[in-house]
């Protein structure tokens, strides 16, 4: 299996993207660009850590924060040669969010959790980073959009993780079925208009 810190690293580079694309979205300063991605980029992981009692994993080795400001100095020189940021930022999104989905996975997993809980933290660690960012940048959060595939996609790909075994023993079979899983369907909510259905208040009856 692929060590969680290894998908927690690239979760970070690609999540601190897309923290600077909407830090530069709000027109902040380099600092509050270097803010923003770091947010984004530890908060998930941070919050699944302190839950299952386990080190924080950017504060025994703090390259994942040095990570997240390079790839915020990077936004901030080049976003304006972007044609659109917002689709930028939605690939780029889905693509952190697989790999971090993976990522609170396998932590959970090689801390022998359950099922349930294994599910939980794949969810957490994918969607919590991305929340944390469009909160403070005081946009719509992607995890809410009207019925679009964000939260149904972090848990579809973790359960084909937990499924995966039942079929085969390779060991990077499970998180490989998770990142997989969790980008085909928010990408396809993206490209193709996959939607939950949304509840419509229906008019009173006399």
């Amino acid at each position: 299996m692929i060590a969680p810190l290894t998908l927690d690293l690239a979760a970070v580079a690609v999540f601190a993207l897309t923290g600077a694309l909407v830090a530069s979205r709000a027109q902040l300063d380099i600092i509050g660009f270097f803010f923003v991605a770091c947010l984004t980029a530890v908060g998930g992981g941070t919050l699944r850590d302190l839950i299952l009692d386990a080190p924080v994993f950017w504060m025994a080795n703090p390259a994942p924060l040095a990570i997240a400001c390079g790839a915020a100095l990077v936004v901030f020189l080049t976003a304006h040669l972007l044609e659109s940021r917002y689709k930028t930022l939605l690939w780029l999104d889905a693509g952190a969010l697989s790999i971090a989905v993976a990522a609170g996975v396998g932590a959970a997993t090689n801390l022998g959790h359950s099922a349930p809980i294994v599910l939980v933290m794949g969810v957490v660690t994918g969607t919590f980073g991305g929340l944390m960012r469009d909160v403070v940048c005081n946009e719509v959060p992607l995890v809410l959009k009207q019925g679009e595939l964000y939260v149904t996609a972090a848990a579809a790909g973790a359960g084909a993780a937990l499924l995966t075994p039942l079929i085969t023993d390779i060991a990077v079979a499970p998180l490989a079925a998770c990142i997989a899983t969790t980008f085909l369907l928010r990408t396809g909510s993206i490209a193709f208009g996959w939607r939950l259905p949304v509840y419509k208040p229906r008019p009173r009856r006399i």
